[in-house]
């Protein structure tokens, strides 16, 4: 291997760890609001780069019907909570509003514009506002009503999830693998190396989100409010803090993460219903590599990661999976000795 090889593997490795930051800073978003790991996280990615795919095909994807479904479920059990405890006329209907307002309206603009062949960066918005309301609707649907419950039931819980949208993404979507079009079809030279647009594109995104993320936990209100649930979740009850819309918060953002991730990766391989599964996991040994609880070391994690995963496959092709997750190994190990006096509260 000589240096021209190194430095085309280390760029390679870079652009795929920018995604995989993303996946890790959502799981580790997720997990220190709410104490789950969440698995389906991955799913995201998948949903989000399939549904641009059919969207650029001039499709109303079944991304549409989807949304619908948990919606309308999602209402019904807010209508009979409302029943049982005798709320307001006016909250109530708020409530409804707030459920079904947002899917309804995206499903509707999709309807009308799908057929249209907009512009990618419609059909982008599109995506957006059809994945990300998922987030919160799955933690109304599958955790909410666990929230108190221990690490290992919610992680069986995110286990059922995961195996339910990776077969509502087959039913969905099929079994066909989809490439989209890049948002920036151009490739510049620099030495080397051959830089694309998209790869400039990621790096850009990557950065805008991480840069986002830092500001909205240290300066704004809804943030500070996560960061204070995700530190103590009693206390922060204790001083009017919401939980469970804290809870509901956190899953917006890994929706919208994992969408944006999707978008991004979507024009770099070819994602078929199941891939978000794979995904997940290199997002997840990042995370670990952090203890699913620091943003920086997930971003350092998740480089470390994709620079293994690139390398490894240009050594053992075959193997570079094995590799990946075998690094897993000796930071668990490293982990249970740290960590070995933690207990759970």
């Amino acid at each position: 291997m000589d240096l021209s090889i190194a430095a085309i593997l280390g760029l390679d490795g870079v652009t795929n760890g920018a995604v995989y930051a993303l996946v890790a800073i959502a799981l580790v978003l997720v997990f220190s609001v709410t104490r789950i790991i969440f698995i389906p996280q991955g799913e995201y990615v998948a949903y989000g780069a399939l549904t641009m795919a059919l969207l650029q095909t001039g499709v109303v994807p079944g991304t549409v019907w989807l949304l619908l479904l948990m919606a309308v479920w999602a209402a019904v059990l807010d209508a009979i909570q409302a029943w049982r405890e005798r709320w307001p006329a006016r909250r109530a209907l708020r409530r409804l509003a707030l459920t079904l307002g947002l899917p309804v309206l995206a499903s509707l603009a999709t309807w009308k514009l799908a057929p249209l062949h907009p512009p990618l960066a419609v059909q982008a918005l599109l995506t957006l506002a059809l994945v990300t309301p998922m987030g919160p609707l799955v933690y109304r649907l599958a955790f909410r009503s666990l929230a108190d419950s221990s690490v290992l039931v919610l992680l069986i819980v995110s286990v059922g999830v995961h195996f339910a949208l990776t077969g509502l993404g087959l039913v969905f979507f099929g079994a066909e693998g989809f490439r989209n079009t890049p948002f920036w079809d151009a490739r510049y030279a620099l030495g080397p190396l051959s830089v694309s647009g998209q790869a400039l594109i990621i790096f850009g995104a990557s950065i805008a989100l991480i840069v986002a993320l830092f500001v909205f936990f240290d300066r704004t209100l809804p943030g500070k409010a996560l960061r204070a649930t995700s530190v103590n979740r009693t206390g922060a009850r204790l001083m009017g803090i919401s939980t469970d819309a804290a809870g509901s918060l956190s899953f917006t953002m890994a929706a919208f993460i994992g969408t944006l991730s999707g978008l991004l990766i979507g024009p770099t391989t070819t994602l078929y219903y199941d891939s978000g599964f794979l995904i997940g996991l290199k997002g997840f040994v990042a995370a670990v590599f952090a203890g699913l609880t620091s943003f920086p070391l997930a971003l350092a994690g998740a480089l470390g990661v994709g620079l293994l995963e690139s390398f490894g496959s240009f050594w053992a092709s075959a193997f570079k999976e094995v590799i990946v997750f075998t690094a897993i190994l000796p930071v668990l190990l490293w982990r249970s000795f740290y960590d070995r006096d933690h207990e759970e509260h």
